[in-house]
């Protein structure tokens, strides 16, 4: 099931994401990808179904913090050039920056339909604050993508190590889904079968 946030503010966001999960009555696993991250930590909060958080290449943001406020922190990654604010209060990646800055391992034909449809993040959701992170009490996993130019990979790993996730790396641009499927998949199987083997284990 795949949440269709409008990317409006963060507490948006959550909010149709914990509407969209409240139908989930089985064991459920939230994956998060970039902004995505920020969304699943604040829409798992609550929510008993929640067994695992799967990150890739995306933000876990602490208590207080947003994405403006963490980008603050250190130097701002190569692909940061590519964005650009509209007079709507949106936030853009250039179309013709795209490719080099997002998705530099994919082809051209993908990366020119991706630039083409992608959705703008409004300057709101980018502002907007955490509040409690559920990845404190609900099990993480964290994909590292080494190529990424919109996430600095040292910035990854700081995220990933301080939810104290389980983490693995791929040589993957920001867009790990287009150029290396597989991989993702696999690592959200690795989550998965974690949290059917913990369940096994506490049931004996």
């Amino acid at each position: 099931t795949a949440a269709q946030i409008p990317l409006t503010s963060l507490a948006d966001d959550i909010a149709v994401t914990q509407r969209l999960l409240s139908a989930q009555k089985e064991p459920t696993i939230l994956v998060g990808h970039s902004y995505g991250g920020a969304v699943i930590t604040g829409a798992a909060n609550g929510a008993l179904q929640v067994k695992a958080l799967v990150y890739v290449t995306a933000f876990g943001l602490d208590a207080g913090e947003s994405l403006a406020s963490l980008s603050e922190q250190g130097p701002l990654p190569p692909g940061s050039s590519a964005i650009e604010a509209d007079d709507k209060g949106y936030l853009w990646i250039n179309r013709q920056k795209f490719h080099r800055s997002f998705a530099a391992d994919v082809t051209d034909d993908e990366a020119y339909i991706m630039a083409a449809v992608q959705k703008p993040l409004s300057l709101a959701s980018f502002g907007g604050e955490e509040t409690e992170p559920a990845g404190k009490t609900i099990r993480s996993w964290y994909l590292v993508c080494t190529d990424d130019r919109m996430i600095p990979p040292p910035a990854q790993e700081f995220m990933a190590k301080r939810m104290g996730a389980t983490v693995r790396s791929v040589p993957s641009s920001h867009a790990p889904f287009m150029s290396r499927p597989q991989d993702v998949a696999d690592f959200i199987v690795l989550a998965a079968e974690s949290v059917v083997e913990s369940a096994a284990a506490a049931a004996r």
